[in-house]
């Protein structure tokens, strides 16, 4: 079962959805480790900044750059921009998050019953060489994947937005599903869970605080089916 916030991104009640969930934009870090196998110093940064937040019941403090704020006001024109070359309607959503409050994704839009799209501005010229001209999608993969699996999604489109381009501002890709990748993602997912459990428990410990409650129930207005869940 999954619920949803629909609070506009960015604002505090966007935070307090997100807050103590391990969120789709940061899947791919929870993956990272080393060749050892051993997790990556960003990855268990992100563990304790996730166990931190259940503790403390805020949400940690988003840092917004300008490159940010222009990605976030180019998603409607990218948006527009995809319904009009493709036909299909973008209904936009909010945050979904799994009612045992592990896990959460912010996405673009849903198309149709099986579709999905995920907006991403070409702000920088290395992400534009890197996601247009080589065609390399890595960075997103894990988000999309994600966001398929929490959504039981079978495809996404990505959508390369390039506004200062006037011979192609948008380049389009089309991501199937892959179970099989899914299923790793999931996998790796639940692992890192555990490590984010591991830092609450030691943190509580260490200031005395109480342990964590179970998850309030959602309304039945808020919830809606997931057979991935």
């Amino acid at each position: 079962m999954i619920a949803w916030s629909y609070a506009p991104q960015g604002t505090d009640e966007w935070l307090a959805a997100r807050r103590g969930r391990i969120t789709g934009s940061q899947f791919k870090v929870a993956r990272d480790r080393l060749k050892s196998g051993e997790y990556t110093s960003k990855a268990k940064l992100y563990a304790m900044d996730t166990a931190r937040e259940r503790i403390g019941g805020k949400a940690a403090d988003v840092y917004v750059n300008a490159a940010m704020r222009f990605g976030t006001e180019q998603e409607p024109l990218a948006r527009v921009a995809y319904e009009d070359a493709t036909g299909n309607l973008v209904e936009e959503v909010g945050f979904a998050y799994t009612e045992d409050g592990k896990f959460g994704v912010s996405v673009d839009g849903l198309v149709n019953d099986d579709g999905m799209v995920e907006i991403k501005t070409m702000v920088s010229s290395d992400t534009l060489f890197k996601a247009v001209v080589e065609a390399d999608h890595s960075e997103y993969i894990d988000q999309i994947n994600g966001a398929m699996w929490l959504l039981a999604r079978k495809w996404c489109d990505l959508i390369l937005w390039a506004p200062d381009l006037p011979e192609r501002k948008m380049t389009v890709v089309r991501i199937n599903r892959d179970d099989n990748a899914i299923d790793a993602l999931v996998q790796d997912l639940v692992k890192f869970e555990r490590m984010v459990c591991e830092y609450e428990a030691k943190l509580r410990k260490t200031i005395g605080a109480a342990p964590p409650a179970a998850p309030a129930p959602q309304p039945a207005a808020e919830l809606a089916d997931n057979p991935f869940v």
